[in-house]
């Protein structure tokens, strides 16, 4: 349809509870594969020292591409990414990755969990905060329990993860911290094998996260189904320039509160969303306007194909 050849190739998948990405093989020595934490990534141009995106949303968060499936299935190259942490070597230090799989998986007596590639166990810190997204560890806490971290323009393989639960935010020192259900993702330094879950209730604050944000091992921490639907008003979004939520043609993603503007205007065929927001043709929610409640697959079925430029949530 018109409009087709004029989508770019470039990701931007903005996503707000922290309105940023990010994800560690914790501990490995990471050679060609990404930064260590203490090198400074890029800053979001726009994102607040809460996270949240500006209020232009779109580029203005973090810029980084989903992939459904695995980092194997993805043919991600070995070595790469979180695989490059090896079982039997403690996850000490952050890495900044060209890539991060994120698997909703079994490990212990937590079912489901959130993985990263090589197999170890996800967890998120009572301490911090979904909305907005804030990581209070740092420091010394941060060795123990290393951030999960991307590298600006990353990947992010997503397996039994929905997509619009899957966020990044900005770090103290530039570095991007992966999101899951707006709470930061870490590995755990004592966890030695995939499948160890020795960071579970530690303090009475560190929890293995499941993959809709959750608390896992408790109720309500299951895995999301469906089509991301849910009664309420959505707090994210991720933009399709194909029907379908195709996988063959660039995506982005918006999140925030109120109107967020998105990177590439005029591109957008099919909407991912976890509730119900505002579509609008012009910027800065301007011009012909549709309400959606959850995920439509094909936008020219309600006269919106390659017409968004803007969102409002809320």
């Amino acid at each position: 349809m018109l409009g087709r050849t004029r989508k770019t190739t470039t990701l931007f998948v903005t996503l707000a509870a922290g309105g940023a990405l990010a994800l560690t093989a914790c501990g490995g020595d990471g050679s060609g594969s990404g930064k260590a934490s203490g090198a400074k990534a890029p800053a979001a141009p726009s994102a607040s020292s809460s996270g949240q995106p500006g209020a232009q949303g779109g580029a203005d968060s973090m810029d980084l591409t989903l992939r459904s499936g695995t980092a194997r299935q993805n043919n991600a190259p070995r070595m790469t990414g979180d695989w490059a942490n090896p079982p039997g070597k403690p996850a000490s230090r952050s890495v900044q990755r060209s890539w991060v799989q994120l698997s909703a998986s079994r490990a212990g007596n937590l079912d489901p969990v959130v993985v990263n590639g090589a197999g170890f166990t996800l967890y998120r810190f009572d301490k911090d905060t979904a909305s907005p997204s804030k990581s209070t560890c740092a420091g010394a806490c941060a060795t123990t329990w290393p951030p999960v971290l991307v590298n600006p323009g990353g990947k992010v393989f997503v397996d039994g993860v929905r997509p619009s639960d899957v966020g990044v935010v900005a770090r103290a020192d530039g570095t991007r911290q992966i999101t899951v259900g707006g709470w930061p993702v870490y590995r755990f330094s004592k966890d030695l094998k995939p499948g160890d879950t020795n960071g579970q209730g530690v303090g009475g604050t560190w929890f293995g996260v499941a993959p809709n944000g959750q608390k896992a091992g408790q109720r309500g921490g299951g895995a999301e189904t469906g089509g991301g639907q849910q009664g309420g008003p959505a707090t994210s979004a991720i933009l399709f320039d194909e029907p379908n939520f195709s996988d063959d043609g660039p995506s982005q993603g918006v999140a925030g509160r109120g109107c967020q503007n998105v990177a590439r205007p005029k591109v957008t065929s099919s909407v991912s969303a976890d509730g119900s927001l505002q579509l609008w043709s012009g910027r800065n929610c301007t011009g012909q306007s549709k309400t959606i409640k959850g995920s439509v697959a094909d936008l020219s079925r309600i006269g919106f194909d390659n017409k968004l430029s803007s969102v409002r949530f809320g």
